[in-house]
């Protein structure tokens, strides 16, 4: 049986999630993914059937990842108090009724607050998905699992644009809401037949808003696991830069259709999936520090030249096409490993510490994306915001770990 503070290496071996159980985890991680990227391709049209400018609509898109940050902090707690599975059931549940608001909505201003919601609601699924990790795992078993569940959060940018654009060029923009609401349908269903709950009674966190709040005044404490918990944010702002930037970027500024886009956009979701397989692969005989050491100087590296060649013009488009990917290849590196170093320091509030992780994620990533559309929203603004992020990852881990000082780094193992 568990301990009180989380899973003994017994448990550990006994649970060995199989293709359905990592399927199941990975679709409820991947909701924010889909609602946000089926509807890439519909933002120049939003923008023009609601008369509104492209910086505006882009904050349907960070809205929802703000709403995200501060749902995250509210079912995190939930889910350590009352269980796993209520939570998201309810979270999804809520998710489809939004979903169908947004298809009706009127104008840009109810849209955001609309998209604010759903953020707010799937929230539930990627704390769950993650505390259900750290249930049953720890380590380097937990890096490597929630690498594995990129698998299917990577699909997302493969197909949703794709599907999101046909959607949209056969019944218009607001259908592409109604489909987001029978997806929830559909995942409701097999969360509600399929999902064990894995915090029995006498794990679980009595309290309410107090002891909520002194959870995260717990964590707050921690520096290191604060910093590890600003990674991902940050590796995420990188991503949702070139989310939020590019339908403009390259459909506007380099001329691509709706459907080159939509490839391109699946081709860059393949260097996503690589790079969270590559990842999951060598965490076997790597440990996840030294690999997050490297991650993050190589994203540097990566949007640094990623900013040159915009600048510069040198290779022109296909230049900055492979660049991008290689960037993207990497965005998956650093956030499984930090999460599980730092979820491992926390194992009797996992719900809670997730929480506190998926807030900064989605927060920092929602925030600082915007980032491109207010400095004009053209490719130099795109690589230089995911550079900024870069650059401040990096100090993040040099500065406020011991990652990189001799000796030091067994503090993060």
């Amino acid at each position: 049986m568990p301990s009180a503070t989380g899973p003994t290496p017994a448990d550990a071996h006994r649970y060995r999630p199989d293709a359905k159980h990592i399927l199941l985890l990975g679709t409820m991680a991947a909701l924010p993914a889909v609602s946000t990227d089926i509807y890439l391709p519909s933002l120049p049209d939003v923008a023009r059937d609601l008369g509104t400018s492209a910086a505006a609509a882009q904050l349907t898109m960070t809205g929802m990842l703000i709403g995200g940050a501060v749902g995250q902090l509210v079912m995190g707690p939930l889910s350590d108090r009352f269980g796993r599975r209520t939570p998201v059931l309810v979270g999804v549940a809520l998710h489809v009724v939004v979903s169908l608001l947004c298809a009706i909505a009127p104008a840009i201003v109810p849209l955001v607050a609309l998209r604010v919601a759903q953020g707010f609601f799937n929230a539930s699924a990627t704390v769950v998905s993650m505390a259900l990790i750290r249930d049953r795992f720890v380590g380097s078993d937990a890096s490597r699992l929630m690498s594995r569940l990129m698998l299917v959060i990577g699909v997302a940018p493969l197909f949703a644009p794709s599907l999101g654009g046909l959607i949209a060029g056969q019944w218009g923009w607001r259908a592409v809401f109604v489909f987001l609401a029978m997806f929830g349908v559909a995942l409701w269903v097999v969360v509600a037949l399929k999902m064990p709950e894995t915090l029995p009674p006498e794990r679980r966190r009595p309290g309410g808003v107090r002891t909520a709040l002194s959870g995260y005044a717990h964590l707050l404490r921690d520096r290191h696991f604060v910093a590890l918990a600003l990674l991902p944010g940050l590796t995420m702002a990188v991503l949702m830069t070139y989310v939020v930037a590019s339908p403009f970027v390259l459909q506007e500024a380099y001329g691509l259709t709706g459907h080159q886009f939509a490839l391109l956009f699946a081709v860059n979701g393949i260097g996503l999936v690589i790079g969270a397989q590559v990842n999951a692969a060598i965490v076997r005989r790597v440990a996840p520090i030294r690999i997050l050491r490297v991650a993050t100087v190589a994203t540097v590296v990566l949007t640094s030249v990623l900013l040159a060649v915009v600048v510069t013009g040198a290779g022109g488009l296909w230049a900055i096409l492979v660049v991008l990917w290689l960037v993207l290849a990497l965005v998956n590196f650093a956030p499984p490993n930090a999460t599980a170093i730092a979820l491992g320091r926390h194992g009797a509030m996992a719900g809670t510490a997730a929480a506190f992780i998926g807030s900064l994620q989605a927060g920092t990533g929602g925030v600082v994306a915007n980032m491109s559309g207010v400095l004009g929203g053209g490719a130099v603004a795109m690589a230089g915001v995911m550079l900024a992020s870069a650059v401040v990852a990096l100090a993040v881990l040099a500065l406020a770990t011991p990652a990189f000082r001799r000796g030091g780094a067994w503090q993060l193992a």
